[in-house]
């Protein structure tokens, strides 16, 4: 049985855990294969709402196997914490596998990322502070340390010795903070251990060895295409790959086993932190977005910017990613404008631009070209298929659908786990 994709085509914060836990009950394992805790979502169950942070959304899925793959960064004390929660309110993680491959970050790698984030002043990229971008940079420079590594003290103490070497002298000298200690960062994780040890695996292995056996896997991936590293806004992006490549470096799961893509679109726009953001409004629609939506970080809770639906970005994350659908969310927050703008291209230097512009310097100065579409002010949380919307809801929908280049095969019309239109299956 192929493998599934699932992944956001904006900035982040999607409803990337909404359509997760939607396909959760028909799927095997969800492996978050890249970012840490500076991911989050939401899901909502009944009554019950989850924060998650850095556990896959399928741990809500009763029949399912979560797994945190080796393209993850982990900070052990958030998982442990994040494990304790679900378990006090009756959710069974004892399904969870971590890879041991998966590279750990430590306190070192949290107080440089606060710092150096501090000394860079205006030009600050906005990162949440959690260490993540440290750990990606050791695992790089091939001085990360590794969940297997808790296992075995000597290997652990010479790699711990190794990067707080160079990093307290950075502490010290640059950023007037005191050395880290060797003895505390060893004995903290070593006592982490035994706590973890009963979820580590060869994720890779059992992963490959599913598919073999029919079984249905599915891809969780954290942020979104324009946060990613190397296809994204860069500087202003995470340290991974939340695109459709990431999946298989992240997870071990080679690309011929992969059959679906399917992107995350927020029927408007948002993106936290710093960087350029075409058609970010600074109005009372802005603000009214970002109150109807809910639109604060799962992870930080800062407020999220907010602008309308930006087909350009849409466009190009079916081309980067190879989407073969779309799942669009939120598209109940929209009920009550009269009139909606949709950005269909961007004015560059007087220019007309229908693709993103690979230029960082055109990028910030590009200028939204708007079309306005007909809005609708019926309640459509109750609607179980496509023809129950309004006709304008339904035209909106069939407008993004044509502007992004894939099919949009299932729509949100609310926050529950209920609250969903599937018009076409993703298995």
């Amino acid at each position: 049985m192929p493998a599934l994709v699932l992944l956001g085509a904006q900035w982040g914060d999607e409803g990337k855990g909404k359509a997760t836990d939607l396909l959760g009950g028909s799927v095997d394992y969800v492996v978050r294969y890249q970012g840490g805790n500076n991911a989050g979502h939401t899901v909502v169950v009944g009554d019950q709402k989850y924060a998650l942070h850095l556990l896959p959304s399928g741990i809500l899925s009763p029949g399912c196997t979560p797994v945190i793959g080796n393209g993850v960064v982990i900070d052990p004390a958030v998982l442990l914490s994040e494990l304790s929660g679900l378990n006090e309110r009756g959710v069974d993680t004892s399904k969870l596998l971590i890879s041991g491959n998966a590279h750990l970050i430590t306190p070192y790698h949290r107080t440089v990322d606060k710092v150096s984030e501090r000394f860079l002043g205006k030009r600050k990229i906005g990162t949440t502070g959690r260490g993540i971008g440290p750990t990606y940079a050791d695992k790089i420079n091939r001085v990360g340390i590794r969940v297997q590594d808790l296992f075995d003290e000597s290997i652990l103490r010479q790699k711990v010795e190794a990067a707080l070497r160079d990093k307290n002298q950075i502490l010290i000298k640059l950023y007037n903070r005191r050395a880290i200690g060797v003895d505390e960062v060893v004995e903290e994780y070593l006592g982490y251990a035994e706590k973890i040890k009963d979820y580590v695996a060869d994720t890779t292995l059992i992963l490959n060895k599913a598919l073999e056996e029919d079984k249905v896997v599915l891809l969780e991936g954290g942020q979104g295409t324009l946060l990613d590293v190397d296809h994204g806004t860069y500087p202003f992006v995470t340290s991974s790959n939340p695109t459709a490549g990431g999946a298989c470096t992240g997870s071990g799961i080679g690309p011929t086993k992969i059959s679906r893509v399917i992107g995350i679109l927020k029927a408007y726009t948002t993106r936290v932190g710093a960087g350029p953001f075409p058609t970010e409004l600074f109005d009372d629609d802005g603000e009214a977005l970002r109150r109807i939506g809910g639109e604060y970080g799962v992870t930080t809770g800062r407020d999220r910017r907010c602008g309308w639906f930006d087909a350009v970005i849409a466009r190009y994350a079916t081309r980067v990613n190879g989407l073969t659908d779309f799942f669009l969310t939120k598209l109940d927050v929209l009920t009550g404008w009269e009139r909606i703008p949709v950005c269909v291209a961007y004015e560059i230097d007087g220019k007309r631009v229908e693709e993103l512009p690979y230029s960082q310097s055109d990028f910030h100065h590009a200028k939204p070209i708007y079309e306005t579409l007909p809005g609708w002010s019926e309640d459509i949380s109750k609607a179980k298929s496509f023809d129950e919307l309004p006709k304008n809801a339904q035209a909106y929908v069939k407008a993004l659908e044509e502007m992004s280049g894939a099919p949009i095969s299932a729509i949100g019309v609310g926050p529950g786990r209920d609250e969903t239109i599937q018009i076409n299956s993703f298995l």
